[in-house]
């Protein structure tokens, strides 16, 4: 069985880290396989969403140590191995443009939790449990958690995080805006699964250009970004998708999407 696992259905597709007797610790071969899995669906027409899991109970616990300190590196091979195996996950999640929903059960773990950032949403089950436990053993966060987590908890709230590496639950995660919803374990995936395919009978032009125009709007000030929209809107006008969604909307029937 892979380490992890790209399945499509209903034009969703599900990437699972599957190391469960690892709690889903990836490794450098990981590192490859998910960044391409993440471009497989982005390259898909019939991928509309994406979901990603972890198996066994746990979501993930970062970097398998054993994997990543097998060899003495210098500098700036460390800085290599991060660069050119590890970051092109967090790259790949940051750039697809289609919605990206973590589905958190168990332990999100340092790097493990970064990726769960770097997803659009983050739905929890009653044992997800986040930490950014970097500092446990000596390290600052190596996969954009700096970056990440201030933008989404506040910078006072991440700094706390940050530095002690205290484990929050998934109640205390909703609470501070951690995770947009919590649900039972045995009831996560039907809620994931549920809203994903809500996005899915969307029309994917219009829900990917929301992602982008949200995206840069985050590094861009109200002029800017209100330049950017007008453009963006002059192009999704002009779609298929576009006018039969109006059409939809006045006959009151739902629309047939085809991404053109």
């Amino acid at each position: 069985m892979a380490d992890l696992e790209y399945t499509v259905r209903d034009r969703i597709a599900t990437i699972t880290l599957n190391r469960p007797h690892r709690k889903n610790a990836f490794t450098l071969d990981m590192c490859d396989a998910w960044a391409q899995a993440l471009r497989t669906a982005e390259a898909d027409p019939e991928v509309r969403a994406i979901v990603l899991t972890g198996a066994g109970g746990s979501f993930c616990s970062g970097v398998d140590l054993a994997d990543f300190k097998g060899e003495k590196r210098t500098p700036l091979g460390e800085k290599e191995l991060l660069t050119k195996r590890v970051h092109q996950v967090a790259l790949a999640l940051q750039d697809v443009s289609k919605p990206v929903i973590a589905a958190v059960a168990g332990p999100a773990v340092g790097a493990g939790m970064d990726m769960s950032l770097l997803c659009d949403l983050r739905f929890a089950g009653r044992s997800a449990r986040f930490s950014e436990g970097y500092i446990k053993v000596g390290l600052v966060p190596g996969d954009g958690g700096c970056w990440l987590l201030p933008r989404t908890v506040g910078t006072s709230t991440a700094l706390r995080l940050l530095w002690t590496g205290d484990f929050v639950g998934a109640e205390e995660a909703l609470r501070i805006g951690l995770v947009d919803e919590v649900h039972d374990d045995e009831d996560l995936m039907d809620a994931v699964y549920a809203y994903a395919a809500r996005l899915a009978e969307r029309p994917p032009l219009a829900i990917q250009t929301i992602k982008r125009a949200v995206r840069q709007g985050a590094d861009h000030d109200l002029r800017t970004h209100l330049d950017l929209i007008s453009s963006h809107m002059a192009v999704i006008t002009s779609t298929q998708d576009s006018a039969e969604a109006f059409a939809a909307f006045q006959d009151k029937r739902p629309g047939v999407f085809t991404g053109r």
